[in-house]
């Protein structure tokens, strides 16, 4: 596909409630085995966030040149790409094991943080 849009985001379903969802993005379990591709402000209203396999492998290439193109990774500071430059994501070999409370859910937290249902702060 092609993308004309201000920027695009590739995230885990972990990293899709953030800066994902900020640009339209979906809610996606974490218990997803899935990458997000969201399109940050799109031209044309056809361009919707995608989901694909975790497996996937994503190549962005930058077809117009522009000289104020950035990568930012996780929110650090951005590194400028070079015209044509091309990106290739996909999933790591390495896994992150993470904590959670087990008297909290995802869903209990996006009730509380998007007060779905009267559920507080």
């Amino acid at each position: 596909s092609s993308y004309r849009a201000d920027g695009l985001i590739i995230s885990t379903p972990t990293g899709s409630t953030a800066y994902s969802l900020a640009a339209g993005g979906p809610i996606v379990t974490p218990l997803m085995d899935a990458i997000v591709i969201t399109p940050i402000c799109p031209q044309a209203l056809s361009q919707r966030p995608l989901i694909v396999p975790a497996d996937a492998r994503i190549t962005v290439r930058l077809e117009e040149k522009h000289d104020d193109l950035y990568l930012s990774l996780d929110g650090q500071v951005g590194l400028p790409l070079a015209p044509g430059a091309e990106l290739r994501v996909s999933r790591s070999e390495l896994t992150a094991r993470m904590v959670r409370d087990p008297d909290n859910s995802f869903y209990d937290l996006l009730r509380r943080k998007l007060r779905w249902g009267g559920g507080g702060s």
